[in-house]
């Protein structure tokens, strides 16, 4: 256990000191697995003899004096990504038998920086959640408390941190799949400004709001696999040729003189009292820090649920179209033509939440619907942009909640998918802008559980978000803990 709790930086310390091997450390993730995977289910598939065959190579790049940051370091992947010659499921039962026959373009760079996949994790079916509990697999358990969800889509991704399974793992976030997850389960996440990251190969929800992005059990972690998989990509058009920065060179500068903003919309009455608590304390540490705090204003916030609840599903109903029983998946085929293999595959093999998000993105986009909803949403979209583009001419990031309240019950919000909906209130504008955000733990509720804070950066200004995130992480004890299981 004592090596599941080190930070990757100590670990690679250890590798290339020769203390440690990459073989013995994935041993060790692997037994960790295999003991509280039952309870968390965190992992789909796990990859032991390929994991190990890695590590070896690892270990034999590492004797001969090479390798970087990630050589030799176990690392588990959100089952939204390509993997070559691995089941990618994306929590869905209707690519149940779905191994790619190539990798991702971040899955690609980790492997060639010698870091060791050890399996795939645990997700909303095809991104589509706030709880992870839409999954085929079942649901992700948070190690905080087993009867309450680790959030979504990105759950199996915190949860494996904080069970300390693994010391890094990889997401996606759509509408904050990577944020809200590290909240609830105490560790760090961090969506980048959208197209930083290639998105090539990773399973498409909503192509104009999916970004992948890094989780660790603390900041420095985070920004050291951000810079492993950064970086433009010709084989995804969205990918945006920009340098990227060294984050780890100025993560420790310091804040003293930032200005800190603070949007009005964000704290509102219905917030958690305890949430609230530890946002506020998290405040006068960045007052303590040097910080200036300033009030700002996002005011088309309140538009941001329902226009990303059109955006997200018309572009789902676009994308999932694919997957039809023709070419990859599982096909159902009771022999009554071509139209009837559709529907019956798409309806055993789709959830209740990836249909419902289906049909609503299939009326927004149909004739006579277009213009009122899909179109419209885009333009206000444009004005949630412009509110944080405002914003930032008076701040140098933004401070909010991540969520309204701490990680709720499994099941308890199953029945009712607006509210389910509305848990991403906080996290919603920022994928709509298109900008950077990261989750940091900042306090735990009265019943134990984590609560995270958010920060909201610039286009492109990943480095600074993580200088003000570790200024708060080094000025506290909240980050790195692991849960109690």
């Amino acid at each position: 256990m004592e090596l599941n709790s080190l930070t990757i930086l100590q670990l690679g310390e250890k590798l290339r000191g020769g203390e440690l091997t990459s073989v013995a450390l994935t041993q060790a993730c692997l037994e960790r697995i295999a003991v509280t995977n039952d309870k968390v289910n965190s992992f789909i598939t796990v990859c032991a003899d390929e994991a190990l065959a890695a590590a070896a190579e690892a270990d034999a790049l590492l004797a001969a004096g090479d390798g970087g940051p990630l050589t030799g370091i176990p690392i588990a992947l959100k089952d939204i990504f390509n993997t070559r010659d691995l089941l990618t499921t994306c929590g869905s039962k209707i690519l149940a038998n779905y191994i790619p026959p190539y990798d991702a373009t971040v899955v690609a760079k980790l492997r060639a920086q010698g870091a060791v996949i050890v399996g795939k994790l645990n997700m909303d079916e095809f991104a589509m959640g706030s709880s992870n509990e839409n999954s085929a697999a079942g649901p992700v358990r948070n190690p905080w408390n087993l009867e309450r969800i680790p959030g979504g889509s990105s759950g199996g991704s915190a949860a494996a941190l904080a069970a300390g399974q693994v010391s890094l793992t990889l997401g996606t976030d759509t509408g904050g799949s990577i944020r809200q997850p590290a909240s609830h389960c105490g560790v760090v996440g961090l969506k980048p400004t959208y197209g930083r990251v290639s998105r090539y190969g990773v399973v498409a929800y909503a192509s104009s709001l999916d970004q992948v992005g890094p989780l660790a059990r603390n900041v420095e972690d985070c920004a050291t696999l951000l810079g492993a998989v950064a970086g433009y990509d010709p084989l995804d058009s969205t990918s945006v040729d920009t340098p990227v920065p060294d984050y780890l060179a100025t993560l420790k500068d310091g804040i003293k003189g930032k200005k800190i903003g603070l949007p009005k919309e964000y704290f509102i009455a219905g917030l958690d009292a305890d949430v609230k608590k530890a946002i506020d304390a998290a405040i006068e540490i960045y007052k303590q820090l040097g910080a200036e705090i300033v009030e700002v204003s996002l005011p088309h916030t309140d538009y941001a649920v329902a226009c990303y609840y059109l955006i997200a599903t018309a572009e789902a109903s676009s994308n999932l179209a694919r997957y039809d029983g023709v070419r990859y998946g599982v096909r159902k085929d009771e022999g009554e033509g071509l139209i009837g293999m559709y529907q019956q595959t798409r309806a055993a093999g789709f959830g209740d939440e990836v249909k419902r998000r289906i049909m609503l993105g299939t009326y927004a986009l149909s004739s006579g619907y277009y213009d009122a909803y899909y179109l419209k949403a885009q333009k206000v979209r444009t004005l949630i942009r412009q509110d944080f583009l405002t914003a930032f001419e008076q701040v140098d990031l933004l401070l909010t909640p991540v969520a309204p309240t701490p990680a709720f019950k499994i099941g308890e919000k199953a029945d009712d998918p607006l509210q389910m909906y509305l848990s991403d209130i906080f996290t919603i504008p920022l994928n709509l802008a298109g900008l950077c955000g990261m989750s940091i733990p900042c306090g735990m509720s009265g019943e134990g559980l984590p609560i995270g804070l958010q920060l909201f950066g610039k286009p492109f200004a990943e480095a600074e978000i993580l200088q003000a995130a570790w200024a708060f992480e080094n000025a506290t004890d909240f980050g790195g803990t692991l849960a109690p299981l």
